[in-house]
């Protein structure tokens, strides 16, 4: 069966930021959460530098330890929110999870590379993957 050129587009993306993750390591002197998936095993570090007033987030990384969903994902959502604020973050981090659970809306297009992973909604099991470094996020900036 030939893959339509929406689909071999998404795996193209998914695969690179899976081989090849953005802001992949940890940072010195910044907070460090630390996630698991006990479902399928997926562990991430999450390192967040926040601006003075701590409302920006100015540096960002991750180490991981997990499936192909899972590291694209969170590379994805390194690239998005850097250099954001707490509001914008959490905005998108609403989006990004809406969208993953199935629900359309207009402001996916704002997620970027990460709007690619829409299709994990049609395999429930992995949305947990997909959410592991957003809701790593939400904890370091303390919204979990």
């Amino acid at each position: 069966m030939a893959l339509s050129k929406l689909e071999s587009l998404y795996l193209t993306v998914v695969t690179e930021h899976s081989k090849y993750p953005h802001h992949q390591g940890t940072l010195d002197g910044a907070e460090q959460v630390n996630l698991n998936n006990p479902t399928c095993g997926d562990v991430i570090n999450l390192s967040l530098k926040l601006d003075e007033a701590g409302e920006t987030i100015e540096d960002i990384a991750f180490l991981n330890a997990g499936c192909t969903i899972s590291t694209a994902s969170a590379s994805m959502m390194t690239d998005l929110v850097l250099g954001r604020n707490k509001a914008e973050v959490l905005e998108l981090a609403g989006v990004f999870s809406e969208m993953v659970q199935g629900q359309s809306d207009e402001r996916q297009k704002e997620l970027g590379d990460a709007a690619f992973l829409a299709g994990v909604a049609k395999f429930p099991q992995r949305v947990k993957c997909a959410m592991l470094a957003w809701n790593a996020l939400k904890k370091g900036l303390g919204e979990e």
